[in-house]
């Protein structure tokens, strides 16, 4: 596989490695199982968020439709599983999102921000690793697939973005996202031994 060169996604410190494209399209089938799993988590992020803030009525109504979209995502990656023979199952989650969650500030409003930021980074890398699948792999349907989620997976970013710049200065988003973006680099600077979207 030629290495190329990388296109930067806004919020992010650093781009995947070519060694992640390669492990991932060696093993598509548990990539995909690991989609399933993330669709789900990205799920239970929006709806989470809306039990815990419910006064905050734009929060609740934008991360409404998050919550029902990335639902639509769980089916539809529910349906390759189904096509290419494989249950859904459990599998170990790799240490991605709980290393960035530890970092989540415990004291409002902090909590808040830190919340909706982390949300946005996992939508972020999300949103480049579906399009490197998209770019690399071998099968043109399931390829096509990833590209077609790549724009939801953008938008979702963007929206957490403006859920945090909508509670907060614009200042602080930018300094803790500096900040959490590091952290989040750092999680992915070693290759977890594990094929994962995350990993």
């Amino acid at each position: 596989m030629t290495a190329t060169t990388p296109t930067p996604i806004k919020f992010l410190q650093s781009a995947t490695s070519i060694a992640w494209v390669e492990q991932a399209i060696a093993h598509l089938d548990v990539v995909l199982l690991d989609h399933s799993h993330c669709e789900r988590k990205a799920a239970s992020v929006a709806l989470n968020l809306m039990f815990r803030y419910p006064s905050h009525t734009q929060l609740v109504r934008t991360l409404t439709a998050i919550a029902r979209e990335e639902l639509e995502h769980f089916d539809q990656v529910n349906q390759w599983l189904e096509r290419r023979g494989m249950a859904l199952a459990p599998l170990a989650a790799p240490p991605y999102g709980a290393g960035l969650t530890a970092h989540v500030r415990r004291q409002e409003p902090e909590r808040l921000l830190d919340s909706l930021l982390v949300a946005g980074l996992i939508e972020a890398r999300s949103h480049e690793r579906l399009g490197l699948l998209a770019a690399h792999c071998p099968e043109p349907e399931l390829a096509a697939f990833y590209r077609g989620l790549m724009a939801s997976e953008a938008r979702h970013y963007g929206v957490y973005w403006t859920l945090a710049t909508t509670s907060f200065s614009r200042e602080q988003v930018k300094a803790r996202l500096l900040e959490l973006g590091a952290i989040e680099a750092d999680l992915l600077a070693t290759l977890h031994p594990e094929p994962r979207i995350h990993s």
